[in-house]
């Protein structure tokens, strides 16, 4: 049960940081914070993923789908990295 939390608790976290940098993106203008936003937005989606993953649909493997979309979130944020202007 309390992994559940932990589990849940971290998309949240993930999903508020995503919130907070297209705020700070709407406001500046500052590209960073889109690419760092579309980051956290895809770390949120593969937590929810993973909670679904194992406490939902346990006899499923999500695990394709997950690490995927974790891998593409990170990618994302390292273009920004690399090509920000």
């Amino acid at each position: 049960m309390i992994n559940l939390v932990i589990t849940c608790l971290c998309a949240l976290t993930a999903l508020l940081c995503a919130i907070l940098s297209f705020r700070g993106y709407a406001r500046s203008k500052y590209k960073l914070l889109l690419w760092s936003g579309l980051c956290f937005a895809g770390l949120a989606l593969s937590n929810l993923v993973m909670v679904a993953d194992v406490y939902l649909l346990p006899n499923y493997n999500l695990g394709q789908l997950r690490l995927p979309l974790g891998l593409l979130a990170m990618l994302v944020l390292i273009y920004g990295l690399i090509f920000n202007d």
